[in-house]
């Protein structure tokens, strides 16, 4: 799946590079996204974690995108 059928199917303004902050754990937690996935999903990298996580791009998420 490409990062932007995700951006045009969600309307997000999801890239690669993309800082986030995902909150559907209760505790707010910082990433990048890192690649999107089949299904139309992010895989992301969350600080303090090893290893990237798959989140849903509407679910949870709030993007920290510079309107430059």
């Amino acid at each position: 799946m490409s990062m932007e059928r995700v951006r045009n199917y969600y309307g997000v303004p999801a890239k690669r590079g993309v800082k986030i902050i995902y909150k559907g754990d209760g505790v707010p937690k910082n990433g990048v996204i890192k690649s999107a996935s089949s299904g139309n999903r992010l895989r992301v990298l969350l600080d303090g974690y090893k290893h990237l996580v798959t989140l849903h791009p509407t679910w949870e998420i709030e993007y920290k995108v510079d309107n430059q």
